[in-house]
């Protein structure tokens, strides 16, 4: 009957993940991630879109601003970062100035200019 003395306590179901975007890279390690939710209007039912802000630790600095990002839960990490970056899910089409330069050099300034 006392065979078993170990803790044998069951899990629970472990840390929360989110998934979410983005929508700041600024900072060195920590990311700014955006999570839509949509939740039904008590009275009136209609739903609306709201979102929840998290600060998310990213050791790599692997993900930059507009990637689709999953975090889990962690321990505080800093006054405002509770999160920690698992994976980025989808990366973010890059905004290059190669692409930029081909656009702005197409022709309208050179019409301007003759």
């Amino acid at each position: 009957m006392a065979e078993n003395t170990e803790n044998t306590a069951p899990e629970g179901p472990g840390p929360r993940k989110l998934q979410g975007v983005v929508t700041r890279d600024k900072n060195d390690k920590t990311r700014r991630v955006e999570v839509a939710r949509r939740v039904q209007h008590p009275k009136y039912g209609k739903f609306i879109k709201k979102r929840t802000v998290c600060y998310a630790h990213d050791e790599a600095n692997e993900s930059h601003l507009g990637d689709t990002v999953e975090i889990v839960e962690s321990r505080p990490l800093s006054k405002l970062k509770r999160w920690k970056l698992v994976r980025v899910v989808t990366k973010a089409p890059s905004r290059t100035l190669a692409g930029l330069e081909g656009a702005v050099a197409g022709g309208t300034l050179d019409a301007a200019k003759k």
